[in-house]
């Protein structure tokens, strides 16, 4: 998972070790879309899990000896990918209290990008979780921010992002 935030004409961005990776590796041979569907009856479950995908973490703390943990086993296959799902958004949310804590401006838009977006179910719980409304693009590709930043070289960033980012549809967030 990784993300930036605007602060004044910067985008100072991170990368955390967590995320879709994991999913590709231990739901390689899985239905994802059944899976998802089955994930949703559980959510939000108890098992606390912190999902990296290797030792090591460098956002929201560097910790080169880190790594994965769960509160318990899960019970099923199911329940596992349900608090995959969930330990990647409160680590998101992590992230977010603390560059708040750092001093630096949180509000504003938050657009989700990558391929964690074709997945509905946890474009809505990252917006559960955060407690703010998440807006998706229609390219979620992340070369596209890429592509703007490069862009935003000669023109103001906020101009650029206008012109090239088409936005499909905004989540808000459930209690």
């Amino acid at each position: 998972m990784s993300w930036s935030c605007r602060h004044g004409d910067a985008l100072p961005g991170g990368a955390s070790s967590v995320g879709a990776g994991l999913v590709a590796r231990e739901f390689a041979d899985a239905d994802l879309n059944r899976l998802t569907r089955e994930a949703a009856a559980l959510l939000p479950t108890d098992l606390l899990r912190y999902p990296l995908v290797s030792p090591g973490e460098r956002l929201p703390f560097v910790a080169a000896d880190a790594r994965a943990f769960g509160s318990r086993e899960p019970a099923t296959r199911t329940e596992s990918f349900a608090a995959l799902l969930q330990g990647a958004a409160y680590v998101e949310r992590l992230c977010f209290d603390y560059v708040d804590l750092l001093g630096a401006p949180t509000d504003g838009a938050v657009v989700l990008s990558g391929g964690a977006t074709r997945n509905p179910l946890w474009n809505q719980l990252r917006a559960d979780v955060l407690q703010r409304p998440v807006t998706l693009p229609r390219n979620a590709q992340p070369a596209l921010g890429m592509a703007v930043l490069a862009a935003s070289s000669s023109e103001p960033l906020e101009s650029v992002a206008a012109s090239m980012v088409r936005l499909d549809r905004t989540l808000e967030p459930r209690r």
